[in-house]
């Protein structure tokens, strides 16, 4: 039914420059390309999982479908509505419908505000709730999260670190939210704390109907969480896939070379996997090299690769590559296709 009503989430040709500026009159003498053309859509109900190593804009990404920075170009839709280019007073009436769960609970959260203060904040500005009703949702939201009712009026400095993140998933859930962007929700926390916040994060979305998109470095993360996975490469995404297909078949050379490097659980398959050492370092976006981003450190790079940038290739069920290995026969689309969503 999500898919026949068309994607949740529709990002077309989304650009995040950033200007850089210098000399006496701090003139314009060029740009950092954070994000430079990404097109992908969600499914109602689904999570996309974004990954790449540091620096490719990932967390860019996420705040710029939000329009926590104005975009350079491209649009962004979320649930039928502009989002990308609006008035700030449109942008205000349809942030009830997006929230963002950030990377550090210990920065995200305001250390003078108790806990009832700060999951209370989005309804103080959003919503017209008596002192009672507004109470109440408070305590709803604890209990969601598995936060104690007796903790409301605690500050975020006396809670561990799991805490503070389930203090941040409930503030994202107070205005009842179609879309949550999640920027690494887990990066900051141990790793014994780790799959309790996944767990709640999917037992949130069964009950919620709720669309994630899920940014983590976290490989084996990602596999768990996602239905469906973007890998990201110095502000443009090389491939998209069903989960299973993109890691049990690889497309992509950074792609096949990021996942050779997830080290394996069990020892004789570990004993015997072979990563991909890539040469070189990750060129600057303030500078990326002509044609494809990949082309500096590809082991598979061809002479077209270094003068003409990839299209997209689609191979059907929502598989996409920007590679130039697979422009032989392929399709080329800049139409992305949205991914099935979770049996409900």
């Amino acid at each position: 039914m999500a898919e026949a009503a068309g994607p949740l989430v529709k990002v077309r040709d989304l650009k995040m420059y950033f200007p850089i500026h210098a000399g006496l009159l701090r003139s314009h003498v060029g740009d950092i390309k954070a994000v430079d053309g990404i097109s992908f859509d969600i499914a109602q109900g689904e999570t996309l999982g974004l990954v790449g190593e540091s620096g490719c804009g990932k967390s860019t990404v996420g705040r710029s479908i939000l329009r926590l920075y104005d975009v350079t170009g491209g649009t962004v839709e979320i649930n039928g509505f502009e989002i990308a280019h609006v008035d700030r007073d449109s942008l205000r009436l349809k942030r009830p419908m997006m929230q963002m769960i950030f990377q550090d609970p210990q920065a995200s959260l305001n250390p003078r505000m108790t806990v009832a203060n700060i999951i209370g904040e989005p309804l103080d500005e959003h919503m017209k709730l008596t002192a009672d009703a507004r109470l109440a949702r408070i305590y709803e939201l604890m209990d969601w999260v598995g936060l104690n009712r007796a903790f409301a009026k605690r500050y975020p400095h006396e809670f561990s670190g799991g805490q503070r993140q389930r203090i941040g998933i409930a503030r994202a859930l107070a205005l009842n939210p179609k879309f949550i962007v999640c920027d690494e929700p887990i990066a900051a926390l141990d790793v014994s704390i780790q799959a309790q916040v996944v767990n709640l994060l999917e037992e949130l979305q069964e009950r919620l109907d709720l669309t994630y998109l899920f940014i983590s470095h976290d490989l084996s993360m990602v596999r768990h969480i996602a239905d469906r996975v973007a890998v990201m490469y110095l502000g443009r995404i090389v491939e998209i896939a069903e989960r299973e297909t993109l890691f049990a078949e690889p497309l992509h050379p950074y792609t096949q070379a990021l996942l050779s490097a997830v080290p394996e659980p069990d020892p004789e398959s570990e004993r015997h996997r072979k990563p991909i050492v890539l040469q070189g370092d990750v060129p600057s976006p303030a500078n990326p090299p002509q044609g494809c981003n990949f082309s500096t450190r590809c082991p598979k790079v061809m002479d077209v690769c270094r003068q003409i940038e990839p299209g997209v290739f689609d191979f059907g069920d929502g598989r996409q590559v920007a590679c130039h290995l697979y422009s032989d026969g392929m399709t080329t689309t800049a139409e992305p296709t949205a991914g099935k969503i979770k049996n409900q």
